[in-house]
């Protein structure tokens, strides 16, 4: 008597029941012009912006401009705990299209990539888990249940829907930032796990790729995680191709591992959340997830019998990767990002099992929301340039003082044809097009891009004005000459970028900076929060340092920027 191959399958019923007609693609053209809506606005036209996006930029552009090394970057002369490979990946951009691209383009260019191919790695993976028994559609009585792959097709333009639907990757996905990698290498693991039993050397290339990537990332701790879960769902999947794919995640998870050593980047940062921050981390997903969270807990609900089948386990390793991550490193929503594809492969397996009020209840949501917000766009933009209505022209003249509009008619094009797009989606939606499985996601997806091309195009260079540092720098720069050296003690790496870039300037961001009275670097520069009263560095002595200007950014109230020279006298011989 020969032993049984596979235990007996204790799952529970399926849920999906899809005819042929609900199974039938989104076609091509729109979703290739959705993705384009969403992935390309925000590429052109505007500097890095403060914080996270600027502080990498830096990194690339000096290591690109040879003022940093690239193996122990550093900017103003202090070492920045940095991931390698993204920072390489910009750096290199950079260089290569130098003088041809500007730096800022340069530098965005293979993020914008990434994310691309992050999109396309979600929806492979959701056609490779959907194609699996398990998670195909019951057959019908007399007939027409959709084809595997249609089936599967329909699953997939549902998940890259979700994705590009949640509010939490719409800035975090356009910035340049090793996250972005992160995401992407995150999306190439799902994909190598989820395609193992149909492929044979792309699912391993792929894990081969992730995990270093990832670990090469900034990320090790979470890379050595999913490589340990990848294990353990390949171990206890009942096919056999998929069980053979475990030891090319164990090879990957080592590889990880060594690489993260190489790089010396195995730096525990385990910081957990009081408990009285937890209310803040449950606003922060129900907003960062929405709306692929509600579709995925929908999922978990009515495939509760098969949480154990690959459909649903290959992205429960993303996600509960970065539900974890999130909670060890104090609600970090850059480790949070990186269980949005798996999030979104959830989500998309709720379609098939979805009620008519539920889908009807997120179509009229997301009509009115996003046709709110796309109507509160325009109309700031023609209180901009034409002063009506007056109170939004009164907002903007406060919160942005100095701010000078800047008519594009090329911009104006762009929001015109995404809003008449938004309006044929809206019509389209609610006539009788009742079938397609995907039908539920084409209003969230299309009102993000739709919202998101907006800000990008008419409010493009209001954003840049607020989140640039160049209007601080041009300030300063009527006080302090191009090349001159500059201290500046204790200055954020996002300054200190801001000051070598924009400003063209010489900075010495070490802790003793300007001690010395050094005439070949005659500027200190502070920065001081007049409510909090600190500053990044000492008071300056006052008999040797002459205050020369005091700068801030235009739309910043508390935080003041003191620029200080030598005193002639102070320099000894």
């Amino acid at each position: 008597m020969r032993p049984a191959q596979h235990p007996p399958d204790v799952s529970g019923p399926n849920p999906a029941l899809v005819t042929q007609r609900g199974a039938r693609p989104l076609p091509r053209i729109p979703l290739l012009l959705l993705c384009a809506a969403y992935v390309l606005p925000g590429l052109f036209g505007r500097d890095p912006w403060r914080n996270a996006d600027l502080a990498a930029f830096g990194q690339m552009v000096a290591m690109a401009e040879g003022r940093s090394p690239w193996w122990l970057p550093a900017l103003g002369g202090v070492p920045v705990d940095s991931a390698l490979l993204p920072h390489w990946l910009g750096a290199a951009f950079v260089w290569l299209l130098a003088p041809a691209v500007d730096a800022p383009l340069a530098a965005r260019l293979p993020f914008a990539l990434l994310l691309a191919l992050t999109l396309v790695a979600t929806w492979y993976t959701s056609f490779h888990l959907a194609r699996t028994d398990a998670a195909q559609p019951l057959p019908l009585a007399f007939g027409g249940e959709a084809t595997p792959v249609d089936y599967a097709r329909a699953i997939a333009d549902g998940s890259l829907l979700a994705l590009m639907a949640t509010l939490g990757l719409l800035q975090l996905g356009h910035e340049t930032t090793p996250e972005m990698a992160q995401l992407f290498a995150m999306s190439l693991l799902l994909y190598a796990l989820a395609s193992a039993p149909h492929r044979r050397w792309q699912p391993r290339l792929a894990v081969l790729l992730a995990l270093p990537l990832l670990s090469g990332s900034g990320a090790p701790s979470m890379a050595l995680a999913a490589g340990l879960a990848g294990c353990a769902v390949c171990l206890a999947s009942r096919l056999p191709a998929a069980r053979q794919f475990a030891p090319w995640v164990a090879a990957a998870v080592a590889l990880s591992a060594a690489l993260a050593a190489a790089f010396g980047s195995w730096r525990w940062r385990a910081l957990g959340l009081p408990l009285d921050e937890w209310p803040s981390l449950a606003r922060q997903w129900l907003w960062f997830m929405w709306p692929a969270w509600p579709l995925a807990l929908w999922t978990l609900w009515r495939w509760r019998g098969h949480l154990l089948h690959r459909h649903i386990s290959v992205p429960l390793v993303a996600l509960g990767v970065a539900l974890a991550g999130n909670l060890v490193l104090a609600g970090s929503d850059r480790a949070l990002m990186l269980g949005l594809p798996g999030l979104a492969v959830l989500a998309a397996f709720a379609l098939p099992t979805l009620k008519r009020s539920a889908s009807a209840a997120i179509d009229w949501f997301s009509m009115f929301f996003f046709t709110t917000c796309a109507i509160t766009i325009w109309v700031m933009y023609l209180a901009m340039h034409t002063g009506v209505p007056a109170k939004p022209a009164a907002n903007i003249a406060k919160l942005a003082p100095g701010f000078t509009p800047q008519f594009s008619a090329l911009a104006l094009l762009l929001a015109l044809a995404g809003s008449a797009a938004w309006v044929a989606l809206v019509r389209w939606r609610s006539g009788r097009h009742r079938e397609a499985l995907w039908k539920s996601l084409v209003l969230p997806a299309g009102g993000v891009a739709l919202c998101w091309l907006l800000l990008m195009t008419l409010w493009l260079p209001l954003i840049d004005y607020a989140r640039s540092p160049r209007p601080l720098v041009d300030r300063l720069a009527r006080a302090m000459p191009a090349g001159a050296c500059v201290n500046a003690p204790g200055a954020s790496p996002v300054l200190v970028a801001a000051l070598e870039y924009f400003g063209r300037w010489r900075v010495q961001a070490q802790p003793d900076a300007g001690q010395q009275a050094d005439p070949a670097c005659p500027w200190l520069l502070r920065v001081t929060r007049l409510r909090a009263a600190t500053a990044t560095s000492p008071e300056p002595d006052l008999q040797r340092w002459q205050l020369q200007a005091q700068e801030r950014r235009p739309t910043e109230r508390d935080e003041l920027t003191l620029l200080y020279r030598l005193r002639p006298e102070a320099v000894r011989p």
